[in-house]
């Protein structure tokens, strides 16, 4: 079968791989779009590898993401990012992702959709899965974003050049509104059972529950909470009875695979991570495990820590009753490591309001070229 070979750039943003397109370069979105960019990362694979494409086997690496230039006043850039699960042949747009957020504009710039002079610059650039915008603050050296720095980040080796992304009016991304369910905490039922949840949708819905009442401690690591099965299948079952709190599902079973996501959470205390440093309880203000498309993420997504931000400064939300400090820099602790994530709460009558949360990262294009498609056949 003949092969089409469509122009793409892999790029890592923080603590995810992904490809990135042109959007003028890909087909009209729907199920071509959709086949093409399955058979490009390699799933469905029920070996769980992706082997035949370019994903990796984790949620943290099964990824898209398709970039234009912007008409809309004040904006620059466009993008819109799908996940694709590993196992099954679908694709999900219904969140953003806070890690590939920050290769946008390194992207744009080597794709020919951006133009800066050399030096800092803020570029705005437009999430259409959230309908939402950020500013993103970085360094242009010779055309190109730089990639040489001081900033390391938990989870990727090495150091590089810093890009600040900074959520703008970040609440109500996909159901309207800070706290769809209605407060800073509420109950979801699974099997039988009501549990504490506090339900927040800024830059991307979440469910958070405290780790005592799962009984674990929230130091675990990802392995070790993936070969639970019955932790794993409640989890699944309240962040499904979350969706349809939220109003993103009518009925557990038609929740979204990429949100909300869930995350246990739980106060400062001495933890290792997975390449076996010692953090002791006061090297962060909130411990947190995020379960990202089935799998327990091995640092954070960077919407999740924007929204742990956020929820540690909303009075009365778990995270807020187990984290440290509730204003500045929130230090998260993950499996890979401390991730500090800030955000900017305002009071208002009718309740909180999410003016701003920001997070630094760091990104690196790692290859451009062509990824191979069979043509007529992109469904796999």
């Amino acid at each position: 079968m003949a092969l089409r070979w469509i122009d793409a750039v892999f790029l890592r943003g923080g603590t995810s791989k992904g490809l990135f397109f042109r959007e003028t370069d890909l087909p009209p979105p729907g199920p071509e779009r959709d086949g093409l960019y399955l058979r490009a990362l390699g799933s469905p694979d029920p070996f769980g590898r992706q082997l035949d494409g370019m994903g990796g086997g984790l949620s943290s690496l099964s990824k898209v993401v398709a970039v234009r230039a912007s008409d809309r006043p004040g904006v620059d850039l466009e993008y819109t990012f799908g996940q694709a699960a590993i196992r099954e042949p679908v694709m999900d747009y219904s969140g953003n992702c806070g890690n590939l957020s920050a290769a946008v504009v390194p992207f744009a710039l080597g794709a020919g959709l951006l133009a800066l002079d050399d030096g800092d610059h803020a570029v705005v650039v437009h999430n259409t899965n959230t309908d939402k915008s950020l500013r993103v603050r970085l360094t242009v050296v010779g055309g190109a974003a730089a990639t040489e720095g001081a900033l390391a980040i938990p989870g990727v080796p090495g150091t590089g050049a810093a890009v600040e992304l900074e959520y703008l009016d970040p609440g109500g991304a996909r159901t309207g509104s800070l706290l769809p369910g209605g407060g800073p905490r509420t109950r979801l039922r699974f099997e039988g059972r009501d549990y504490a949840a506090s339900l927040l949708d800024a830059a991307t819905p979440m469910v958070f529950v405290a780790a005592g009442e799962l009984g674990v401690t929230g130091t675990e690591t990802p392995e070790d909470l993936d070969a639970d099965a019955g932790l794993q299948a409640r989890l699944d079952g309240l962040r499904r009875a979350g969706a349809v709190a939220m109003g993103l599902a009518d009925r557990p079973e038609e929740a979204p695979l990429a949100v909300p996501k869930i995350a246990v959470v739980a106060g400062p205390r001495a933890t290792r991570t997975i390449d076996g440093t010692e953090l002791p309880a006061d090297a962060s203000d909130v411990v947190v495990r995020t379960i990202s498309m089935g799998q327990t993420h091995r640092a954070i997504p960077g919407t999740a820590a924007l929204a742990v931000a956020v929820a540690a400064a909303v009075p009365g939300s778990l995270v807020a009753e187990a984290a440290s400090r509730a204003e500045g820099d929130v230090r998260i602790a993950t499996p890979s490591g401390v991730v500090t994530a800030r955000a900017v709460v305002a009071s208002r009558p009718d309740g909180p309001h999410a003016v701003t949360a920001s997070l630094l990262r760091t990104a690196r294009p790692l290859m451009r070229g062509q990824v191979a498609v069979p043509a007529g056949d992109p469904t796999h």
